[in-house]
């Protein structure tokens, strides 16, 4: 089994970027996604897959607090990879107008050779992915700003 956890401030409110964060995806709480996950091409070839792969994600938002939290885990392969992932935004502490994510994420590989191995792979493609996902929310933040829109980059009252 291999851990990996990661920490960002986003230089925006947390409203702002949980509402980014709902805007990535058209569906705000539970979510089937399918994504392109840019796997290692050592692993394409272990597990004779595409780099397409299903996961489903399940959002909770408590706004007193000022928290948001994803929780997300693989449908592809999970007979021998399980992937859970876990987001969370908080409002930055002393900085109101920031906004700190913290992703951690849980990979347990079975029945397949080089387990550890394995375990490296999917660690250095989430840690890459979650540079990608990081640069989404700036992206979808600035359009929120710049785009005049009313779906579905607006606001919500949070």
């Amino acid at each position: 089994m291999k851990f990996w956890t990661s920490q960002h401030v986003f230089d925006h409110d947390w409203a702002t970027v949980v509402t980014a964060a709902l805007n990535k995806y058209p569906n705000p709480s539970h979510r089937l996604l399918l994504a392109n996950w840019g796997i290692a091409p050592a692993l394409n070839k272990i597990f004779n897959m595409s780099e397409l792969g299903y996961a489903s994600e399940h959002s909770t938002i408590d706004a007193r607090r000022r928290i948001m939290t994803a929780r997300t885990r693989n449908l592809t392969l999970n007979r021998f990879i399980s992937i859970e992932e876990r987001l969370e935004y908080t409002q930055h502490p002393t900085d109101s107008s920031k906004t700190i994510l913290t992703q951690e994420a849980t990979i347990n590989v079975e029945n397949v050779p080089l387990t550890s191995y394995v375990e490296t792979m999917v660690a250095k493609t989430i840690n890459t992915n979650a540079t990608k996902g990081r640069l989404a929310m700036e992206w979808v933040i600035n359009r929120m700003s710049t785009v005049p829109s009313t779906e579905p980059t607006k606001q919500i009252p949070l």
